[in-house]
């Protein structure tokens, strides 16, 4: 027999494997949505050749050990079709089919849509648009890091291209010429309530994903042989990422619900279920052809890195009473300092490097420094990507463009990734650019994330100490900094803790709490000494730890001052500072005012704007008077 005829036979018998697995990952997607009452069949169905193809024909990975470095990685950024990614890794063998049946139950591990429970799923999908951006971070890493020859592969839907981190996330892959990230495009024409905006037009999904400088291939999206003959170019193709546009059909292979609009996120009943397993088992024959893993890979996969907590200990280089500094500036120092010794540390900045100082560490490390450019949402998802590959990403902006990317950053906390967020540039504090570029916000936003560690230093020491304290902490870190240059509080000997308060100022005879952080610490102490002068002592505690928040020393701060408690911040207020402290205080009975930002500020320089916004030394002076007054020494016991 010829060479060229047994390879014939052999292609023949690879793509009747692979549409047999289609069609049994098809049965099983529709078996575990009717057993759980619920999911996206259709969604699946449309998909089914695609995932087939890269899983037993193309990409290389050991179901036993799917986190392991050899390992190509598969992300499924359309969350909604899981009951087809768990169908393909049961098929692999990941874990026993009867699992399937447990899907969207409390308890199992098999969720709606996939989240990193399962050692398969590299981040949290299922928010739309997000999947590209992570498997940039994956890819860059493989590629650049660890030079492991990893392929990285995404399956996008084409009702997803609309949102536009997509398309931050493709011009930033094809700048880097990301030549080992493969995307497929699962273009069956139709959303969630009616057709998507360009349908089955190829023509124009060529002329987007081309523009972006992608390297394009339209393919029949049910079709084995065309998917691995898209692969394969795509595996030879150097200097820039693939797209291979597959044209499919909703709910292929589901008669009767082929191509139909109205069955997005509808779970077949009992009897209809049953006719349709019937006739794909038919289609599929008596039995599956055996696949086994192209690699095969001993032991465990490597365990997580960790920034080795003696960087803690770094001496920051700022003296009290003689030096000022921006806690930004700080930050950039520490994290240079860090950086240079820590090769897991990776830092991507906004296009702003010379305000949040992030420039320090490029210095330093410049292989290791990524310009995301002035794309705050493909930031954070190529964050989240490198997090989970073990790295520990610094991303860095001003903190009022944090806003533009909450939906990545609410998917990591859901990932439990390990991201250090930076936001500069904190509250009217930043003086004359105006509103615009406040962040005032920003702490409601990340308090409000489980998990989230948020710290806000009110000098050069403190930032300089935090910045160490998120490196080494494990999970998802926020880190609150400010523009002006401030005097310097803190000896460089100056133990700071995440959970842990500063108290400044106290005595016996306190009749007020005072509690503030980042620049408003320094009105706070102008109000002390404003009060002290008028014979009234006060406690003034930087809290510095906002989220997890230090409620034994509030308590007991607070009793000791005869349980009046005023929190002043340059923030909004709700969500802030003053919520953290009520939270914490809520089963006390104190008197707390919150002073903090109420209004849209305006252009200023940073004295007048804290003023105008009612949190200045003099306004927090005032609130501490008429609370003392209603409530005589004594407290309100």
């Amino acid at each position: 027999m010829s060479t060229q005829k047994v390879a014939a036979e052999l292609a023949t018998e690879q793509t009747q494997l692979l549409t047999r697995k289609a069609a049994a990952l098809r049965i099983d997607s529709v078996r575990a949505t009717t057993a759980a009452g619920s999911g996206h069949p259709t969604s699946c169905a449309s998909a089914a050749e695609i995932v087939s193809t890269l899983f037993f024909g193309v990409m290389r990975f050991d179901p036993r050990n799917p986190q392991a470095d050899q390992n190509d990685i598969f992300l499924l950024s359309k969350g909604h079709a899981a009951p087809l990614l768990y169908a393909a890794w049961a098929e692999a063998g990941a874990f026993p089919r009867e699992r399937l049946w447990t899907l969207r139950k409390f308890g199992s591990d098999l969720e709606g849509h996939p989240t990193p429970r399962l050692p398969f799923v590299p981040v949290a999908t299922g928010s739309l648009g997000q999947g590209l951006s992570a498997a940039a971070g994956i890819a860059l890493n493989a590629r650049s890091f660890e030079q492991t020859g990893q392929r990285v592969y995404v399956l996008l839907g084409d009702g997803e291209a609309a949102e536009g981190s997509v398309w931050e996330a493709a011009g930033w892959a094809a700048h880097h010429q990301l030549d080992n990230l493969c995307v497929t495009v699962d273009v069956n024409g139709l959303g969630q309530s009616q057709p998507t905006m360009l349908r089955h037009n190829m023509d124009a999904h060529v002329a987007r994903w081309s523009a972006f400088g992608w390297n394009v291939i339209v393919v029949d999206g049910h079709s084995p042989s065309q998917l691995l003959g898209a692969y394969r170019s795509a595996l030879r193709t150097r200097g820039r990422p693939t797209v291979v546009l597959a044209r499919t059909i909703k709910g292929k292979g589901l008669p009767g619900i082929e191509g139909d609009e109205h069955w997005h996120g509808r779970a077949l009943d009992a009897n209809r279920a049953e006719k349709v397993i019937a006739e794909l088992s038919r289609l599929m024959g008596d039995s599956l052809m055996e696949w086994e893993p192209s690699i095969r890979i001993e032991g465990r996969g490597p365990e997580p890195l960790h920034v080795q907590r003696s960087l803690e200990s770094f001496e920051p280089p700022y003296q009290p009473r003689t030096d000022v500094a921006s806690t930004r500036e700080a930050f950039g120092s520490a994290l240079a300092a860090i950086g240079a010794r820590t090769e897991s540390i990776v830092v991507v900045d906004g296009d702003v490097k010379n305000s949040t100082y992030t420039g320090e560490f490029e210095k330093v490390a410049p292989q290791r420094f990524l310009q995301g450019y002035i794309a705050e949402q493909n930031m954070v998802g190529v964050a989240m990507g490198l997090a989970a590959r073990r790295k520990v990403p610094f991303v860095a902006t001003f903190a009022c463009f944090l806003t533009r990317a909450y939906d990545f950053l609410r998917m990591a906390a859901i990932s439990g990734l390990n991201v250090k967020i930076v936001g500069t540039h904190a509250g009217v504090s930043i003086g004359e650019d105006g509103p615009s570029q406040m962040g005032l916000e920003d702490l409601a936003m990340m308090c409000a994330e489980p998990g989230f560690t948020v710290l806000y230093p009110s000098d050069a020491t403190s930032a300089w100490r935090a910045t160490a304290l998120i490196a080494a902490h494990e999970g998802p870190c926020y880190l609150r900094l400010g523009r002006p240059a401030v005097p310097v509080l803190y000896e460089a000997s100056e133990h700071f803790a995440i959970g842990e308060c500063k108290v400044l100022r106290k005595s016996e005879a306190d009749r007020a709490l005072i509690v503030a952080a980042g620049v408003t610490v320094f009105e706070a102490l102008a109000a002390y000494d404003q009060l002290k002068r008028e014979g009234i002592t006060v406690r003034v505690i930087d809290l510095f730890s906002i989220s997890p928040i230090d409620a034994a020393e509030l308590k007991a701060s607070a009793w000791a001052s005869g349980g009046i408690v005023i929190t002043v911040e340059d923030h909004y207020r709700h969500g802030g500072l003053g919520d953290a402290v009520l939270n914490a205080l809520s089963r006390e009975r104190l008197m707390i005012h919150k002073l903090a930002v109420t209004g849209i500020s305006r252009s200023g320089n940073a004295s007048e704007l804290l003023s105008e916004a009612g949190i200045s030394a003099a306004h927090i002076a005032a609130a501490v008077k008429a609370a003392v007054t209603a409530i005589p020494s004594g407290g309100t016991q």
